[in-house]
This record gives C-alpha cells, structure tokens and sequence, in this order.
C-alpha cells in the first residue's frame, strides 16, 4: 500500500480539531503521528461523550499512537525533548503565548532539532488586534465572511458542520508538506504558520474576487442562483438535488425529464439569465412536480437522460452506495479498541493504490510503554 510519508514522524500537541485534522492528514499518508497528550486527560476531545473516546475524538485522531505527557514537569519535557531530537515535525494548536509556557514554542524546539518543521496553528494569527481572542469554529466562519454565505436571513440559524476547523487542518497539513520537501534541498526546518481566520478567508476566495473584481457582495443565495443549482422534496419526503448549470441540454433534458417540454418557452426558464433572475419562479415550478413522484422514480428518469443530479443522501446511504463499496471508501479496523472500528479512508490514491489500511484511534496513553518508558530508562508508567 503507499505510504509515501513512510519515512516521516510527527509529534502532535493537538487538542480539538484543527491540530489533530492536520496530524490525521499526515498519518493517512503513512506518516508515524505521536499524539502527545495531558496525562490523565488527553484531548479534551475525547471527554465530549464519555470514556474519552468519542466520536468527536475518533473523527480526527486515526492512524496516531498516543502517549500522555505534562511539559511542565521537567522529566516529562525531557522526554519530549528526545521525541523532538528524532522528529521531522511537530504540531500544536495553542493559543498565541501557550506554547512558550508548556516549553515547547518553536525557538526552543528547533533549537534542538533544527530540521524540524514546526506547525502552529491559532485562531487569529501570530500579531494584530485580534491575536489574542479565542476562536472557535463558527467565529472563525463569522470572521472571515464565510458564515453569512450560509446563514438564511429569513431565519438564521448555524449550519453544517465544522468546516474552519478542519480546512485550518488542511491548510497546516498543505503547509507542512512544502516545508517538508524544501527540506530535502536546505537541510533545515520551517516555522510554518496558519490561522482559523486566515485559512477560511482563502477558502472564501470566490466570495473575495467578486468584491474586487466587481464590487459586488455575495449572499447565501448567490452561487446557487449562478450555478443554477436546487434541492427538491419528493414524493416519499426523500430529498433531491440538482446542479443545472449552463449548458442548454440539461435544460432541454430537465424538460423532458419532468413530462414539460414546453416550459423552457414559459419566460421564467427562457435563458440563463433568465433563470437566474426567476430562479425562486423556477422553483415554485417545479417543487410541486418533483412531489409528484418517489425519488428512486426521479433518479432513474434523471439519469437515462443525463440530468446531473443526486439524491441527498444520509451517511448511512452513502456508505451504503454502490459507488462507495466499488472504491473501497469504507474501511475497518477489526482490532479497535472498543471493537470493529469504521471509517471513510482517504481520498487519495498513488499509481492506483489506495490506502486501505486504518488503526482505530489510540485510547489515552496507549503507547506510553512503547514509546515513554524507554525514553525514561525502562522505568514503566507513570
């Protein structure tokens, strides 16, 4: 199987998400992630729903060792000291100041090792007004003009899931991987630094380029009404969706689809343009259509004429997919800790290998013998 970070160890002070996403991203690609926790209570992750192993916890800590260190005790940062001596990179999602109290900032880090990557990731940034203020993930959305992008004003409520705190991972994990191969040339670490506000401000980037480009402020209707894209209720309450951009032949076929060839003369559906300006008539068109029929109906007729589309599928159903099962996404580990452990494996496949090996996530300190007790001249756990 590939593993092209084979030959790479990560050390890990994550806590929550954004830390530990950018360790799990690293791990799926074969890297060897030591999480190093709090003794006695590890990732405050793991205590959201009890036995500090929830699902919260297990989402982003696959494929890691986990051993428990407190770096204010001074035998406990020697340890990690060894650790960091041997490391390629290390991770921490600390508030700006923290790191430099626990003894493990970057200056003194790279100071022993200085090929090491050092990773840090905060809310805000290293400097400005706003440094200092935590930051969560719907803050971060709020901050960088993402939120309001989902957020229907006519009743607005959050959305969706954690999307800052895992992109702020991807961004750390995209960051890391440069700093990683300029390496191989220089010899010498990185300081590599992102932000929760930082990396969703890039995310937004669409939103930003109109604003420039054409002074134009998007809202949460904007790219639905461009890309011509809908969600429709069908017969059996199942949901369905449809992405119908530009290309006069969806239309055509859409028309077709739904038994209303003539509605493309109605004006509402003559243009693009059209549409656009009317996408809330279009609806209003066909959403008593679409509850005529079952979506399986739907999905069949949608499909043998070409009509991009989906169900709205549940987790349940997608892993459950025809799709799914042909690549192979659902993996097992049958050897987790709790039993049989399930999950989506990454996306990414080398020359056609795809990486179908998974370890559950480590219960606290799991690898405290492996990995501490040597370190400590075999004198066991803590």
């Amino acid at each position: 199987m590939a593993k092209p970070l084979a030959d790479v160890t990560v050390l890990e002070m994550g806590t929550f998400i954004t830390g530990p996403a950018a360790g799990m991203l690293l791990a799926d690609l074969g890297a060897r992630v030591i999480k190093v926790e709090q003794t006695g209570q590890g990732d405050p992750f793991r205590s959201f729903k009890g036995e500090l192993y929830s699902p919260h916890f297990q989402t982003y800590n696959r494929n890691k060792q986990s051993i428990e260190l407190d770096t204010r005790n001074a035998d406990d940062l020697a340890v990690l000291d060894k650790l960091v001596a041997e490391a390629d990179v290390f991770i921490q999602n600390f508030r700006p100041g923290v790191a430099a109290r626990l003894g493990v900032d970057a200056a003194r880090l790279q100071g022993l090792n200085p090929r090491l990557i050092y990773a840090s990731i905060s809310g805000f940034g290293a400097e400005g007004p706003d440094r200092d203020r935590p930051a969560f993930d719907t803050v971060a959305q709020a901050a960088s003009g993402f939120l309001r992008l989902l957020v229907n004003p006519a009743h607005p409520r959050v959305v969706g899931p954690a999307i800052a705190d895992a992109l702020t991972g991807f961004y750390a994990a995209y960051g890391i991987l440069a700093a990683l191969h300029e390496r191989t040339s220089t010899g010498k670490g990185r300081l590599v630094e992102t932000s929760m506000f930082e990396s969703m401000a890039h995310f937004n980037l669409d939103d930003f380029t109109h604003y420039f480009s054409e002074g134009l402020t998007m809202g949460p209707s904007s790219r639905p009404h461009v890309s011509q894209s809908y969600v429709f209720e069908c017969h059996d309450g199942k949901w369905l969706a449809l992405h119908m951009s530009s290309p006069p032949k969806f239309w055509e076929n859409l028309a077709a689809a739904v038994g209303r060839p003539d509605m493309l003369g109605m004006p509402q559906f003559a243009t693009r343009d059209a549409r656009i300006e009317n996408y809330e008539h279009v609806i209003a068109f066909l959403a008593p259509i679409f509850a005529e029929r079952p979506r399986d109906v739907w999905c069949a007729e949608l499909q043998a004429r070409e009509v991009p589309h989906s169900p709205v599928r549940t987790s349940a159903e997608v892993a459950e997919s025809a799709q799914a099962r042909t690549l192979g996404m659902i993996l097992t580990d049958p050897k987790g800790p709790k039993g049989p452990w399930r999950t989506v494996r990454s996306p990414v496949s080398f020359d056609g290998e795809r990486m179908t090996d998974v370890s559950a996530p480590p219960v606290l300190g799991a690898d405290n013998e492996a990995i501490v007790a040597p370190l400590r001249g075999g004198a066991g756990n803590d």
